[in-house]
């Protein structure tokens, strides 16, 4: 039996009027939200982990929802899982003429240029910047719109000149520190941020995974400071900052492994 249409078919058996799950039933597109971006977040932690098999479980896991919305919108009569496939599919080939129609060799970048070049040229985009969705944190929709405005050239050279805006933005936020201006802090801050995504698209790097990857290195560490002190039956709070930052540089020798 087809498993896609095995899980369409269980989906809507769930969703039966009479003899559905009543949890299931009481579902709508808005209160299935969270678990979209839940489910999403655990593929990517399955990812990182390189764990094959949770890996498959979370994908599934995801298909579920776009099942789940699938369904409800067929029985509004609205679309059904098949015009969901159906359109991501003929999108797939409108944006890849270069594979569907005249075959042409292309570098990643020239590809995904014309990506953005075809949805406002050929699908009624009126604006580069249409289609990025205010919903991303803040700061991948920064780096889709750095991405986006690439596309058509506009971008800094190098990332000499990127480094350079970033001292210059630094250099006004201090400004605003200096003169406790809180609204041109939060406004610098913000400029500052956006353009050290701007400097880590140049370097490619992407600035979620490094930010994530920050955050997994400080949780280790202080995890460590954490357990030396209550180890000598202390708490952290009471150890002055530099008796914790002696174990902050302890983590950090483990790490390189010089200790």
């Amino acid at each position: 039996m087809d498993q896609i249409q095995r899980l369409i078919d269980i989906m809507k058996e769930l969703r039966d009027k009479e003899h559905g799950c009543p949890w299931d039933l009481e579902q709508t597109p808005t209160t299935l939200k969270k678990y979209i971006l839940e489910e999403a977040y655990e593929v990517i932690e399955a990812i990182e982990d390189n764990n094959k098999d949770e890996l498959k479980k979370e994908l599934g896991d995801l298909l579920l929802q776009i099942v789940f919305q699938s369904q409800i919108a067929d029985e509004n009569k609205d679309f059904n899982f098949e015009d969901v496939a159906r359109s991501i599919s003929e999108k797939l080939i409108r944006r890849h003429p270069h594979i569907f129609g005249e075959k042409k060799k292309l570098t990643p970048e020239e590809v995904k240029n014309n990506w953005e070049l075809i949805k406002k040229d050929k699908e009624g985009k009126k604006r580069i910047l249409d289609g990025v969705p205010k919903s991303y944190n803040a700061l991948l929709r920064s780096l889709r719109i750095q991405e986006k405005v690439a596309s058509v050239g506009f971008e800094w050279n190098n990332s000499v000149d990127i480094i350079e805006k970033i001292k210059e933005e630094m250099s006004e936020l201090e400004e605003g520190i200096k003169n406790n201006d809180i609204p041109n802090i939060e406004e610098e801050f913000g400029d500052l941020l956006f353009v050290m995504v701007n400097l880590s698209k140049r370097l490619n790097v992407n600035p979620e995974d490094a930010l994530q990857k920050a955050n997994n290195k400080f949780i280790s560490r202080f995890n460590h400071i954490e357990k030396k002190v209550e180890d000598n039956g202390e708490k952290v709070r009471d150890k002055s900052l530099e008796e914790l930052d002696f174990f902050w540089d302890e983590a950090k020798r483990i790490e390189r492994g010089q200790e």
